[in-house]
């Protein structure tokens, strides 16, 4: 067998094991698994235009988890709880960090950060699922609209949800 074709049949197998390694990333959450929702960023250049969102996106997102059966969602009410109980102030939460804390407190594995934007009519969602223990991201999940109907935007909260599990 010619050099030049060993090499392209090593190649293609290399590439093959790589490949499927990243398959493994992309694996469902553990049966059993729980699961935190911080609520969702508000990222937009326009201060006050859209921020009251953030909730409603956030329970989606929630809705989403719990409708999949896929893992048990801890609810926001313990993450509060939890916050209260430590005297966390606000700007404390901002780190994500102290926020992985809390979710090993309410006994979750996973976490899902997420951030939204909006300009105009077009809405930007970005959501990560990270590993509370090692806080490495597992999966994430980006989704667009050019639509101003924030029904839109609620129902794009869910689909990139979907995304994560």
């Amino acid at each position: 067998m010619p050099h030049s074709l060993r090499c392209v049949i090593v190649l293609k197998a290399i590439i093959g094991i790589f490949f499927l390694g990243c398959l493994s990333v992309q694996a469902e959450l553990p049966e059993g698994a729980s699961v935190a929702v911080w609520d969702l960023e508000y990222l937009s250049p326009e201060p006050e235009a859209h921020q009251n969102i953030s909730e409603i996106l956030s329970a989606k997102v929630i809705e989403a988890f719990k409708e999949s059966g896929c893992c048990a969602v801890v609810e926001r009410e313990q993450l509060h709880l939890a916050l209260e109980e430590l005297n966390i102030g606000s700007s404390s939460i901002a780190d994500e960090t102290t926020r992985l804390q809390i979710g090993r407190i309410v006994g979750a594995k996973y976490m899902v950060f997420g951030t939204y934007f909006v300009l105009g009519d077009k809405m930007r969602i970005d959501l990560r699922l990270v590993e509370v223990e090692t806080g490495s991201v597992v999966k994430t999940a980006q989704k667009t609209t050019n639509t101003p109907d924030p029904i839109e935007w609620i129902n794009l909260a869910e689909k990139a949800s979907r995304d994560l599990f």
